[in-house]
């Protein structure tokens, strides 16, 4: 942390912008706001001109998986494919480019992206050995629920073979091993630098990292070796419930520069996209758990909440269906546990006043709308109205958080905000535009909590090329980002 004199630029705020003024950020905060051109700054510190930009608070991204969305680029996508057969004739080919190119016959292949749900021919792993043969391949949902892997994977991980897709509770242990299998791609650590750098260059100033693997073990050790830039905030699994508690750590204490120990990460239930989400009336139509799946007893739910909060801990619970969420409330109120609802995608309206009544954030996805209407119109039917609630949940005055669960969806801000605000692609008419919220709530719904840069503000602060409220929001370019008053993105002329 520096002395840093921003200069000429424009505080977004919800009446709209005033006039140009000059920021002063010291030891880590906004500690000075004054007319343009009247800060000088400190003998070492430096001077960014933002030359009439738009100025607001840093951007979180509330659910990521990053060291999985760091591997995204790296990997084979299937994104769009639209049968087994369809997602086989891209995988062939890259099995065949692998094999050609000499590689040995152990090192895996890994694809993500595909989106089963409407498929109407069954995927089996018969059919993937035919085009992979004895090289490892495991193919990734689009929603990260479920996995294609074939048999040498399977034997390369010591588990036993399967006929077909690996789904929720099944599927999440084998997705947790990935790295056992070896792509022999970009290390770990270069694919992170690029996605750390892309996040700061989207106006992110901190994650709320779910990595399967629990990320509190794995974020100070990454610190130490050069990564770093962003805040981060390392969820848990139940598998590392007892080693936190043993710590006696509590959720927001820090872990390394910049890291705090974050919520326990608890899933309910499934996702739609696997057709498991957990839901009180039967699918319509395409799944064959008529009403989703539950991955966790009521019971052993209660009991998880009311550990982690006589601990100090948070807790962050994925329910999707509206029998997750709906049973995830009343945990809450037996337990008096305090945490987020993460997606809370499909909810009785009934349910949405008793949100309101708890100390929890809806932490929500709104980009995966643009992924599940077609889905949820099919499936959903008869309830696709109460699909992605936010302006319902806002208005009760629960508080929403933005994600993009990457690599379920991109790790952009821009995008979620975009989707929140519009319901649609562009192009496309909105999709239940009762539940739009303006630009306002999603902006600051994606702060962290933080208004308006004020005097005593963190100095984690984004320069925009252009205003948020005039511009639709996926076409917002950033210009700097600031965090802890140091800046880590910039395409802006600075003596710093």
């Amino acid at each position: 942390m520096t002395d840093l004199v921003i200069t000429r630029a424009r505080v977004v705020r919800p009446e709209g912008g005033g006039p140009l003024v000059d920021l002063r950020v010291t030891g880590g905060v906004v500690n000075e706001i004054a007319p343009a051109g009247a800060l000088a700054p400190a003998p070492s510190g430096g001077v960014l001109d933002a030359d009439g930009r738009w100025l607001i608070p840093g951007l979180w991204d509330q659910h990521v998986h990053m060291t999985t969305w760091a591997a995204f680029s790296d990997r084979l996508d299937l994104t769009g494919t639209t049968s087994p057969a369809d997602l086989l004739g891209r995988v062939g080919p890259a099995v065949a480019a692998l094999d050609a190119s000499g590689v040995g016959k152990d090192r895996a292949l890994i694809g993500m992206g595909y989106r089963a749900s409407l498929w109407q021919e069954p995927a089996t792993v018969a059919a993937l050995d035919d085009v992979t043969g004895a090289r490892p391949v495991v193919l990734i949902g689009g929603d990260a629920h479920n996995g294609w892997v074939n048999s040498a994977a399977l034997r390369a991980l010591g588990l036993p073979v399967r006929a077909g897709i690996l789904d929720e509770n099944d599927w999440f242990p084998v997705m947790a091993r990935l790295a056992e299998l070896g792509e022999g791609v970009r290390s770990e650590h270069e694919q992170l630098q690029s996605a750390l750098h892309g996040a700061a260059s989207r106006g992110i100033v901190g994650i709320t990292d779910f990595e399967f693997e629990s990320s509190h073990r794995t974020w100070p050790d990454r610190v130490a070796a050069g990564l770093g830039g962003l805040r981060v905030r390392t969820g848990f699994y139940e598998d590392a419930l007892t080693e936190v508690l043993d710590s006696g750590l509590r959720t927001g204490d820090p872990l390394a520069d910049l890291v705090t120990l974050g919520p326990l990460k608890i899933i309910s239930d499934g996702s739609l996209g696997t057709l498991t989400a957990n839901c009180c009336d039967p699918y319509v139509a395409g799944s064959p758990h008529p009403r989703g799946k539950r991955n966790i007893s009521q019971d052993h739910l209660v009991e998880l909440l009311a550990t982690a909060s006589a601990a100090g801990l948070d807790v962050a619970l994925h329910a999707i269906g509206d029998r997750a969420v709906s049973d995830a409330l009343s945990a809450f109120e037996q337990t008096g546990a305090r945490g987020s609802i993460e997606h809370a995608q499909l909810m009785r309206r009934s349910d949405v006043g008793r949100m309101a009544a708890l100390p929890l954030r809806a932490s929500v996805q709104p980009a995966h709308l643009l992924d599940d209407r077609t889905v949820t119109d099919h499936v959903w039917a008869d309830r696709a109205d109460r699909a992605f609630m936010l302006r319902s949940l806002s208005d009760a005055g629960v508080p929403l958080a933005l994600g993009s669960d990457a690599p379920v969806s991109a790790l952009d801000p821009w995008l979620a905000i975009d989707a929140a605000v519009w319901r649609a692609d562009e192009g496309d008419a909105p999709w239940y535009p009762d539940e739009r919220i303006d630009t306002t709530r999603a902006l600051f719904a994606s702060t962290n909590g933080a208004g308006p840069v004020k005097v005593g503000s963190r100095g984690d602060l984004v320069l925009l090329d252009n205003d948020p409220f005039a511009t639709r929001p996926r076409h917002v370019r950033v210009a700097a980002t600031i965090v802890d008053g140091d800046p880590v993105f910039m395409t802006v002329d600075s003596s710093y």
